[in-house]
């Protein structure tokens, strides 16, 4: 799959520094802008995947510029502009080590630790008497320390937060309220598109004037859950399994081949029809979330496209 773009290496003008995140490469020009390009890779169980995924990086950045745009009235968030379709340009923000994770259904890893008979996530309370994928009373949120790449978040809750001092008290109760207002607009959102938010994750940092902001990613199949709200109620009282909208279809295949990204397992082979399969899916994710066509940028060269955009949006 030549038409992917799975690393970089640019040397912009003013570069500092370059980050490689699990799916994005972040650089620092002049410690005052980040360039963060999405790149095709595709990451699951905290292991990036041998191949990329065409368009997948521009799929998950054009998502994540729409949402900001449809957010940024509630929460403010660290993007400047996206010269090229895979590209977000922002302020430098000092980022918070922890993840921001809120739940308002019982799917996924909590579900798996639930039906482990566990009760309780991240500090928090889960009702006795679910089933997966039911929907919680209220949302709960159940933050995740923000690993390095090649380890594992781990699940934290707010009392060791604030007793390690990873984030300060005040600075927590910003991060809990901009989750929660994110998270409400999010839903109206899908609801409008006929989806259900499942769960998200949201990332903050500080700019260098200390305001809190909304960095990396916001409603995207790789950091949400969504399913199709026309059938979800049917499907929950037969006790089927609902239908989705998330890169979670990719880990109930590494599952079913083994693989959940523990020592000793074999990431299974992914050949050439499943990551044209997976690309497709993305592109279904991306048409149902926005509601609008996807289309397709020029892969042809994608280094050199997203290099010089990337140079014509600094000398502007």
């Amino acid at each position: 799959m030549s038409n992917t773009i799975t690393a970089t290496d640019f040397n912009f003008p003013n570069q500092e520094s370059v980050y490689k995140g699990k799916v994005r490469e972040v650089y620092n020009i002049g410690n005052d802008l980040l360039v963060m390009i999405a790149t095709d890779r595709l990451s699951a169980f905290d292991v990036i995947m041998p191949k990329g995924i065409p368009y997948k990086g521009q799929i998950l950045n054009q998502i994540a510029t729409k949402m900001m745009d449809a957010t940024k009235d509630i929460v403010p968030n660290w993007l400047e502009a996206t010269p090229d379709p895979n590209v977000a340009v922002g302020q430098l923000c000092e980022p918070f080590k922890v993840e921001m994770v809120i739940r308002g259904y019982l799917s996924g890893h909590a579900a798996r630790e639930y039906k482990a008979g566990k009760r309780t996530l991240c500090g928090v309370t889960m009702p006795e008497g679910l089933k997966e994928n039911d929907k919680f009373p209220a949302p709960i949120i159940t933050p995740s320390t923000k690993a390095d790449q090649g380890d594992h978040d781990e699940d934290i809750s707010r009392e060791a937060i604030l007793k390690k001092g990873i984030v300060s008290e005040a600075d927590y109760l910003v991060l809990e309220k901009y989750t929660r207002a994110l998270f409400q607009r999010g839903t109206e959102i899908a609801a409008a598109r006929g989806l259900i938010l499942v769960d998200t994750k949201y990332e903050f940092g500080k700019t260098k004037d200390g305001e809190i902001v909304l960095i990396d990613e916001i409603h995207t199949p790789d950091s949400s859950r969504y399913f199709y709200a026309d059938g979800y109620e049917e499907r929950q009282e037969k006790s089927e399994a609902q239908k989705q909208l998330s890169k979670e279809f990719v880990r109930q295949w590494l599952i079913e081949n083994d693989f959940q990204g523990k020592e000793g397992q074999q990431i299974p082979e992914m050949t050439d029809a499943y990551i044209t399969s997976v690309s497709e899916r993305y592109i279904e994710l991306y048409e149902n979330i926005t509601g609008e066509k996807f289309v397709k940028a020029d892969v042809s060269n994608i280094q050199s496209r997203i290099e010089e955009n990337v140079l014509n949006f600094l000398k502007a």
